[in-house]
C-alpha cells in the first residue's frame, strides 16, 4: 500500500499537461485531487481529468479560478478541505513562457508574467502554509532557466527566480510543522507551450543539449513531484533540476 494513499492533494493547474500527469499520477497512489483549472476554455480538460481520477477509486473536485487573485487561491482551497477533509499535498504547475528582448517587452506583459509566475505562486505558497495538515508537502513547478545564460527570457526565468527564495523561506517557515518545501525546475519541455516561443532551429539545439537529443517530457516530471510528497520527503528548501543536464549549477 503507498504511504500517499488516503491523503487528498490540489494541484493548481491540474487539468492538463503536467497538471493533468500529476493528478492522475497521484490518484493512482491512491490520493483525492481536486483539480484547479483557469478559464472555461480549458474545463472539458478538467473533467477528463477529473473522471479519470475518479477512475481510479479515489475522490475529485474540480476548481476554477484565476490564481493571481488571492481570494480564488484561498477558494481552491476551501473547497479541497470542504471535499476531502483536509489537504496533504499542494503541487503548482501554473506558469506562462515568454520568449523576446526587453528592448520590445511591454509593461502589460511584464506584469502579466510576474503575476501569473511569481504572485500566484506565493499566494499558493502561503495557503498551502496556513491549509496543509501537518507532515505536507508542497511542490512548485519553475524552469531550468534558472541555471542557464541565455537571451530572450528575461521576464519568464526573471519571474520564477523569485519562488526560490519564497521556497526557501517557506520550508524554513512551515518545516516545523513536518512539511516539506521544493522546487522542480524542468528543462524545456514537449508540451504545446513551448513552440510558440521558438524557431525549429532553437528546438533542435534545445535537444541537443540534453541527453537522448530529446526535450523534457511530462512523464520525466510527474514521478518526481510524487516522489517529493512521498519517499523523497526528508528534501526540503531546494530546486531540482530535472532537466537530462540540460543545465546544471
Amino acid at each position: 500500500m503507498s504511504k500517499l494513499e488516503g491523503k487528498s492533494a490540489v494541484v493548481a493547474a491540474g487539468a492538463k499537461n503536467l497538471g493533468g500527469l500529476i493528478s492522475t499520477t497521484l490518484a493512482s497512489r491512491g490520493v483525492n485531487v481536486a483539480v484547479h483549472y483557469n478559464s472555461a476554455s480549458t474545463e472539458a480538460d478538467a473533467d477528463k481529468t477529473v473522471a479519470a481520477v475518479q477512475d481510479a477509486g479515489v475522490k475529485a473536485v474540480k476548481v476554477q479560478g484565476d490564481l493571481t487573485v488571492p481570494a480564488n487561491v484561498e477558494k481552491l482551497f476551501d473547497t479541497a478541505i470542504d471535499a476531502f477533509g483536509g489537504v496533504d499535498i499542494a503541487i503548482n504547475t501554473v506558469g506562462k513562457v515568454l520568449r523576446k528582448p526587453i528592448t520590445e517587452t511591454t509593461e502589460a506583459e511584464y506584469d502579466s508574467m510576474f503575476d501569473i509566475n511569481s504572485k500566484a505562486a506565493y499566494f499558493f505558497l502561503q495557503q498551502a502554509g496556513k491549509r496543509l495538515n501537518d507532515n505536507g508537502s508542497i511542490t512548485t513547478i519553475v524552469t531550468s532557466l534558472l541555471a542557464a545564460y541565455t537571451d530572450g527570457y528575461s521576464t519568464y526565468a526573471g519571474s520564477k527566480s523569485p519562488v526560490e527564495h519564497f521556497t526557501r523561506a517557506a520550508s524554513k517557515e512551515f518545516g516545523v510543522r513536518g512539511i516539506n518545501v521544493n522546487n522542480i525546475a524542468p528543462g524545456p519541455m514537449d508540451t504545446p507551450f513551448f513552440y510558440p516561443e521558438e524557431t525549429p532551429e532553437r528546438v533542435e539545439f534545445h535537444k541537443s543539449q540534453a541527453m537522448g537529443n530529446r526535450l523534457t517530457d511530462i512523464g520525466d516530471i510527474a514521478p518526481l513531484a510524487v516522489f517529493l510528497a512521498d519517499e523523497g520527503h526528508w528534501i526540503n528548501g531546494q530546486t531540482l533540476f530535472a532537466n537530462g543536464g540540460y543545465t546544471t549549477r
